[in-house]
């Protein structure tokens, strides 16, 4: 089915009739929002109502967690990576979002809008404008005020009733009795969900009595006693509201003091974490590597904090995070734990950096997506309190951003970070090379040249009109400069273009190439490579010179040349394990098999490219490598296939948030075998079979575009 939903909890229980009403709602109006406290059951409410709807949309439904953002800077990058667009265009962030859905029969849930209402809002509106067939179903603790919401106010469970009941019994593992100390439970805690899942955590820890006394004697006390309510105490909160706090504050005094400072240091992480990341952000003091394993067993097994995953990592709830930030915040630490935090996710970015060239680029590929969250959260401090590590951060990052199409995110933190910083040298230098590779993705060319002139300059500052051996901005030799050098690890003196100097010949050659000048391209990255000292894999600035003079070749027509180099190349990157380089290399082979008249081989080697983007998650290369694909199987005669392959890479590139793109060179052949096909099979199967792939699922058309010649089932 298309779209993303998260799998549902299996722990939903009862919620009938309002799961009625919502679906009776979303059938009736493009907005419902459902509203109530924290706590009380609206995610998952709304989960369930999103599957049950599902099929009713051709387009899908797309689930989006805005409790991940702490702000509205990257409200629209994060809607849009939902839905699966990859937006490669420039201009406002919302004109594309719009341009993805205007023609989409779609459902968008947008979860947890409470901290962000007035930009959801305003959001949405211009969404349903732009998109007649577009559902939203929100999730907020108050209405987002859009004309034509329908809001649907959510309760805790009947406290009396049977589903109170029925999720104490699921989440402890006991089947209570209805009578007894569990309904007293339930009533006392009003039927609020998630307080009843802690008070579940206790009973599996001591029994249902001894809970129902410890919250009797909580409860039964006069308001002001019960706990310290610690935010918004001007306010007056709403009872159930304050039930909430004060079972949450319950479980905190009832955590030992190692649990409840590990529950306010975990408040820094805005995304899921696992053992590794808690241990270096969260120790210190009587909170170390031997006692803080032992202190995150106690919140799982009091609920806190969510049981890992299957890749190991662990989440809390936004309503339990907010109490421990708040308890953060009074410990005085919370500058701190928010320092230690951005230093180090600035240090798993370099160290990402440091392994792209080699064997472990896939796995630290997808430790920097596992970890997108909290490294956006720790740039947007070092923007805040050290812009020069900022830009360290974001230039470690941003081409992995831009190569699984998050190109806003790394425009805009590479763009900030550019200006706020006045550090020189390498960081500089390697921010500007991977600014300019996100610009030529985004077709913007004219900047993009101005970025890759002042790369060069900045690449010729750092290795030749620096000391040797000299830092690079205010944090040279302190921790903040920590693996900012400006030899650019050439190892071979002053008299040679070091790596700085090779990427920045790279960038210029990329744009080059994008812009049809395949002699200047070639000029630009030879002149530098016939300088520089070391072999194809010795770095991967070098790997990427090499990578452009190959397509340079392939431009020029030397397409032997070309494609011996090719193989050449690509045999040192499964040496290497190296996969990014090694996709790009079967792209351009398989466009000098188009090139040379041999279709079949095309036809290899865009299947093999088409694998190696997959892994890589790169929608954009996806889009280039199912448009090769279909050139070589219109080439071959296959017109029956080549419609569906280029139906299926029409949307991947809608999917992009621009029209179709590529070399010159393939342009031309794809117009030229396509319009033949159409031609032998006849316009309207041409047509009727494009727009089936196209309105199909795109991951059922690729799965059908990687089977080769015999594998049509």
């Amino acid at each position: 089915m298309r779209g993303h939903l998260p799998y549902e909890n299996p722990g939903f229980v009862g919620r009938r009739t309002e799961l009625e009403r919502v679906s009776a709602a979303l059938a009736e109006h493009r907005l419902v929002t459902v509203t109530g406290v924290g706590g009380v059951g609206k995610t998952r409410l709304a989960l369930r109502a999103a599957h049950r709807a599902a099929e009713r949309y051709p387009d899908g439904a797309w689930w989006t967690d805005l409790g991940q953002l702490d702000g509205e800077r990257l409200l629209v990058a994060l809607v849009a990576d939902s839905v699966d667009l990859a937006d490669h265009t420039p201009g406002m962030a919302a004109t594309g979002l719009c341009r993805r859905l205007a023609d989409d029969r779609l459902l968008l849930v947008l979860d947890s809008c409470e901290h962000l209402a007035e930009p959801c809002a305003r959001l949405v509106a211009e969404l349903l404008a732009a998109a007649p067939g577009l559902t939203v179903l929100a999730t907020s603790r108050r209405p987002l005020g859009v004309a034509g919401e329908e809001t649907i106010a959510l309760d805790p469970l009947p406290p009396a009733g049977p589903d109170a009941l029925a999720l104490l019994r699921r989440a402890a593992g006991e089947d209570f009795p209805a009578a007894g100390p569990a309904g007293e439970i339930c009533v006392r805690l009003e039927g609020i969900p998630l307080a009843l899942e802690l008070a579940a955590a206790q009973i599996r820890l001591q029994s249902a009595e001894a809970v129902r006394d410890q919250l009797g004697s909580r409860l039964d006390a006069a308001p002001g006693a019960r706990f310290d309510l610690l935010a918004h105490t001007e306010r007056v909160w709403p009872s159930r509201h304050q039930t909430l706090r004060a079972a949450i504050g319950w479980s905190h005094e009832l955590s030992t003091p190692l649990e409840r400072l590990l529950w306010a240091r975990l408040s820094v992480f805005r995304g899921p974490f696992d053992l590794a990341s808690a241990t270096a952000v969260c120790t210190g003091g009587p909170l170390d590597r031997a006692t803080l394993p032992e202190a995150l067993d106690g919140l799982v097994r009091a609920s806190v904090v969510r049981p890992p995953d299957a890749a190991g990592r662990h989440r809390m709830l936004d309503t339990i995070r907010e109490y421990g930030a708040t308890w953060l915040d009074r410990t005085g630490e919370a500058g701190t734990v928010a320092d230690r935090h951005a230093a180090h996710f600035r240090g798993l970015a370099g160290r990402a950096e440091t392994e792209w060239h080699g064997a472990r680029q896939l796995r630290w590929y997808r430790t920097v997506d596992a970890h997108h969250t909290d490294l956006r959260t720790a740039l947007d401090r070092l923007l805040r309190t050290d812009p020069d590590a900022a830009l360290d951060l974001v230039g470690s990052v941003a081409f992995a951003w831009s190569c699984r199409g998050r190109l806003r995110e790394a425009r805009d933190g590479l763009e900030q970070a550019l200006l706020l910083s006045e550090a020189r040298g390498r960081v500089r230098a390697r921010a500007l090379w991977a600014l300019g590779v996100t610009l030529v993705l985004q077709g913007e060319f004219g900047p993009a040249q101005d970025v890759s002139e002042r790369c060069a300059r900045e690449a010729r500052h750092a290795e030749y009109a620096e000391p040797a051996g000299a830092g690079v901005g205010p944090g040279a030799g302190t921790e903040t400069g920590a693996g900012i050098e400006t030899g650019a690890g050439t190892g071979s003196g002053r008299d040679r273009p070091g790596d700085l100097t090779l990427d920045a010949a790279a960038l210029a050659g990329l744009l080059a190439l994008t812009t049809g000048r395949p002699t200047a391209a070639h000029v630009v990255v030879g002149h530098v490579l016939d300088a520089a000292r070391g072999g194809p894999a010795d770095s991967a600035a070098r790997l990427r010179c090499h990578l452009v003079r190959v397509f340079a070749l392939t431009g020029l027509g030397r397409l032997a040349e070309a494609r011996e180099k090719a193989l050449r190349l690509r045999a040192l990157c499964e040496e290497l394990d190296e996969h990014w380089t090694r996709t790009a290399l079967e792209y351009q082979l398989a466009l000098t098999g188009l090139l040379e008249g041999d279709p079949v081989a095309a036809s290899g080697h865009a299947r093999a490219m088409l694998e190696g983007t997959r892994r890589l998650g790169a929608s954009l290369g996806v889009a280039l490598g199912l448009d090769v694909l279909a050139t070589a199987l219109a080439a071959a005669g296959e017109g029956e296939r080549a419609a569906d392959v280029s139906g299926t890479g029409e949307a991947y590139w809608r999917s992009t948030g621009q029209p179709r793109r590529g070399l010159p060179g393939l342009r031309a052949l794809h117009e030229k075998y396509t319009d033949t096909v159409r031609a032998s099979i006849g316009e309207p199967a041409y047509e009727e079979i494009f727009v089936r792939a196209l309105t199909g699922l795109p991951q059922d058309g690729l799965d059908r575009a990687l089977r080769g010649p015999g594998q049509h089932g």
